[in-house]
């Protein structure tokens, strides 16, 4: 039976080793296609180098690095693995980066796949399950998914965080590039005027009664420069406040764009007016937004759309269906031409696209695949003209009977 997105008949395991074991199996090879690779050790860079002159194919696959403890320090993909694994030999020409990963190498390994979209996604699928040493060395703090939120009462605020807890008013990402984020949310807080101090500085609206009678002075200069509507000061009342936060999650869930367009309009204004420093300035937090409601409208439409069978040709010349949905491959099998190819075929389309209601957040590795998807089809345009409707059987499913055996 060809594999569902959810379980699906154990392979072979390519390798054995005492600590790296193989690659194992994958959610992007069709259940019935047999696993190809090689696998060679050698303390000498220029014995290996020979073996892949030797016998390294010019078809897309993935290799790993092994050291000499039997730990996969690096994973990559290749259009051509030939090409690619006799550039690490190249002194000359290679990347400090590429004689590192050589110089702790003792044992290459290879795997062949089908075509260059299901070898970046193997790719990806190694790196996330896997983790070798040198694809995950030095990534950077600002690289690691986070998620812009709205939440914390009594006053909510746009703020972000690495971890959500599930009781915020909105949930957005995951992103990367910290700093962008928290620029955006700082620039939303300015703009709905909503509070950015610690959860310590006691609130109260201007429609709360008090016991007594207190004096109550803004925490920040925030409030002095009409940054914020003032809840430490009791300057506004909760309806007040309740419509900025509406206001940024309006912007947030994609529903409410007005401030980009009064960002670029002030932009425009104060460069007529000759009032460059201004104009600079609207220009910042127009970029800044623009980027924001960029990535979280390709999330969206992740969750909810971009679902759909396409079927690619490999190197091999057999066509691959691969069925996406919202925004991931879910599954792969070879475009089916027998009775019993097809009915297994449309049950399979059937599983991966009968699956429930979307996540209200996708994880960080989802987006990963999500975004490797959306840039498959920006690099190869005309690709999208290929694609199969899931919501009827794709050509050649129609009138299936449920397979046999």
């Amino acid at each position: 039976m060809p594999k569902t997105p959810t379980d699906g008949p154990a392979q072979p395991r390519l390798f054995t080793a005492t600590v790296f074991e193989g690659f194992g199996t994958s959610l992007f090879r069709p259940a019935d296609e047999p696993i190809v690779g090689r696998k060679f050790r050698s303390k000498q860079p220029s014995r290996l180098r020979k073996q892949v002159r030797t016998h390294a194919p010019r078809t897309p696959g993935v290799y790993g690095m092994i050291d000499e403890r039997g730990r996969l320090v690096y994973v990559g993909k290749a259009k051509n693995l030939r090409a690619r694994l006799l550039s690490y030999f190249r002194t000359n020409s290679r990347d400090p980066k590429a004689g590192k990963i050589i110089r702790h190498t003792r044992v290459l390994v290879w795997e062949q796949i089908g075509d260059e979209l299901a070898a970046l996604l193997r790719e990806l699928e190694l790196i996330q399950t896997l983790r070798p040493k040198f694809n995950v060395l030095g990534v950077p703090g600002l690289q690691r998914h986070h998620y812009i939120c709205v939440g914390k009462s009594p006053a909510p605020q746009v703020f972000v965080t690495n971890k959500p807890t599930g009781k915020e008013l909105g949930i957005y990402g995951p992103l990367v590039k910290r700093n962008r984020s928290e620029d955006a949310a700082r620039r939303l807080n300015d703009w709905f005027k909503l509070r950015d101090c610690p959860q310590t500085v006691p609130l109260s609206f201007a429609d709360q009664p008090d016991l007594f009678v207190q004096d109550r002075a803004a925490k920040c200069l925030r409030f002095e420069l009409g940054l914020c509507l003032g809840p430490c000061a009791g300057a506004c009342t909760r309806k007040e406040y309740g419509a900025g936060v509406r206001g940024a999650k309006g912007f947030l869930d994609g529903r409410d764009r007005t401030i980009l367009a009064t960002l670029n309009r002030l932009m425009a204004d104060a460069a007529a007016n000759f009032e460059f420093e201004k104009a600079t300035a609207m220009r910042d937090r127009l970029q800044t937004l623009e980027w924001l409601d960029a990535r979280l409208t390709l999330l969206r439409q992740a969750r909810t759309k971009n679902s759909f069978v396409y079927p690619l040709v490999g190197h091999d010349g057999r066509e691959r269906w691969y069925l996406i949905h919202r925004g991931q491959v879910r599954a792969v099998c070879f475009t089916p031409t027998t009775d019993d190819e097809r009915a297994r075929a449309a049950a399979l389309t059937a599983a991966t696209f009968g699956v429930g209601p979307a996540s209200p957040v996708l994880t960080g590795g989802a987006v990963d695949s999500v975004l490797l998807v959306a840039a498959w089809f920006r690099r190869n345009a005309g690709e999208d003209a290929k694609l199969m409707s899931h919501g009827v059987y794709p050509r050649g499913l129609e009138n299936c009977k449920e397979p046999r055996g």
